[in-house]
C-alpha cells in the first residue's frame, strides 16, 4: 500500500539548468516527483497540494554556489572572480563514462571512522524529528554543508526550514534519512574531491541500472521522475557527500 505524503525538493534541475533558488514539491512514498515543483523562491514558500499533474520546472540557471572544499584564498584557474562556483563533485563525480562504474556499497563497516560517525550523527539527527540537531552537523563559515547548488541567506536551519511543506522542516528529515539509507559509492579517491556519495545513483548510468537496481530507486523517485532523469542521463535528486575526514560536505538536488 502506497501511503502518501508531500516531500519538498532543494534545487531539481530538467535539460542542464540549475535551480538556484528554493521551490516545494509534492511527492508519494517511497517516490517523490520531480516534476511538480510550483515557482517560488525560499523566502515565500506556499503550501503544494496533493496532486499527479505534471507541472513544468522552473527556469532557473542563474547562481551557483562556492565548492564547498575551497579553501580562504584559494585561486580556482577557472574563475573569473565574478561569478561563484559550484563544486563539481556536488554536481556530477569526475568520472570516465567509458570506466567501470564505482563500487556499490551497502556495508557501513567499511567507511572510514570519521565518515561511519557523521553517518550515523546525521541519521540520529533525522530520527529525533528535531530539524536543529542538524545546526552542529552543518557547520558555518568555509566548512557549512552545502545545501543548494544556489545561494543561502540568512541562516542554513531557516533555509531548510522554509523548504518543508511542514513547519518543523521534518519532510526534510525524511528525504535525509531515506536518502543515507540507500547504498553508496566512494568516489574520485586520492584527490582533493574525494567523497563518499549517497545514494550510489548519482555514480551510476541510470540506462544501465539493473532491474533490482531500478526498484531501489523507486524507493525515491517515481517512475516519471527516472523516464526525466534519463533524458539528462544523470541522477539528479537528492544525494549526500561525506569527506574521508568526516565533514558533511555537501546535501543537494539538481545538476
Amino acid at each position: 500500500m502506497r501511503a502518501q505524503r508531500l516531500l519538498p525538493t532543494l534545487g531539481l534541475v530538467l535539460g542542464g539548468t540549475l535551480l538556484a533558488s528554493t521551490a516545494l514539491v509534492t511527492f508519494s512514498v517511497p517516490a517523490f516527483a520531480l516534476s511538480e515543483i510550483p515557482q517560488g523562491a525560499p523566502s515565500e514558500p506556499s503550501t503544494p497540494s496533493i496532486q499527479r499533474t505534471p507541472l513544468p520546472l522552473p527556469n532557473v540557471n542563474d547562481g551557483e554556489t562556492t565548492a564547498p572544499d575551497a579553501q580562504p584564498g584559494q585561486d580556482d584557474p577557472d574563475d573569473s572572480g565574478d561569478e561563484p562556483q559550484t563544486s563539481p563533485s556536488a554536481v556530477h563525480p569526475r568520472a570516465d563514462p567509458d570506466s567501470p562504474p564505482p563500487e556499490i556499497v551497502y556495508d557501513l563497516q567499511r567507511l572510514p571512522e570519521p565518515v561511519k560517525r557523521m553517518h550515523q550523527l546525521i541519521i540520529d539527527a533525522c530520527k529525533s524529528g528535531d530539524l536543529e540537531k542538524l545546526r552542529s552537523l552543518i557547520g558555518n563559515g568555509d566548512s557549512q554543508t552545502q545545501l543548494t547548488l544556489g545561494e543561502i541567506d540568512g541562516d542554513p536551519i531557516d533555509f531548510i526550514r522554509q523548504l518543508a511543506g511542514d513547519d518543523q522542516g521534518q519532510e526534510i528529515l525524511a528525504i535525509l534519512e531515506e536518502i543515507l539509507e540507500a547504498g553508496y559509492v566512494h568516489v574520485d579517491a586520492g584527490t582533493p574531491e574525494e567523497l563518499y556519495v549517497w545514494p550510489y545513483f548519482f555514480a551510476l548510468p541510470l540506462d544501465k541500472l539493473t532491474p533490482a537496481q531500478r526498484v531501489e530507486l523507486f524507493r525515491i523517485v517515481t517512475a516519471g521522475d527516472f523516464e526525466e532523469m534519463k533524458s539528462i542521463g544523470a541522477y539528479i535528486f537528492y544525494r549526500v557527500g561525506i569527506t574521508p575526514e568526516g565533514r558533511w560536505s555537501f546535501f543537494v538536488a539538481g545538476e
